[in-house]
């Protein structure tokens, strides 16, 4: 099982809001504690992410931290450029098996959201939900 993620680094939004209006405050938070001596690094090694981060500013934010990713195309991203020809932008490079390790952190937010108050959100307020998402993922793991 993936180890949980700390507090510091989840957002809590509403249901109603865009993942990716939140993607550089989340990763500005991120500390990766080194083996041994020396500060925790603010950058990751790689990162893979879904269809939602492949915008302009998250590509752009990514490069400018020279960040690597792994995130897929749009499929009228792709359009825009053939249509464009030449004059289109190179396509991002894509790894497909290094997509693929992502399948076990989506399997891990399907188990979570087979909790009907996780996956519909009825709560109003965040820190509730939050301690409603942290229970499901108690229990997941209690019976693991």
């Amino acid at each position: 099982m993936p180890p949980a993620v700390p507090a510091r680094h989840r957002r809590t939004t509403g249901g109603q809001r865009a993942d990716c209006t939140y993607f550089t405050a989340v990763l500005e938070k991120i500390r990766v504690p080194r083996i041994g001596p020396g500060r925790p690094r603010t950058k990751p090694d790689r990162l893979a992410a879904d269809k939602a981060y492949s915008n302009g500013p998250c590509r752009t934010y990514l490069r400018c931290r020279r960040i690597r990713h792994t995130i897929p195309d749009k499929s009228d991203s792709q359009a825009a450029r053939l249509r464009k020809g030449s004059r289109g932008v190179r396509p991002p490079r894509f790894d497909e098996e290094r997509y693929g390790i992502r399948n076990t952190v989506e399997r891990a937010i399907n188990r979570r959201k087979q909790s009907r108050a996780v996956a519909t959100r009825y709560d109003k307020r965040g820190y509730v939900y939050l301690g409603t998402a942290t229970a499901a993922a108690l229990v997941i793991w209690l019976q693991t």
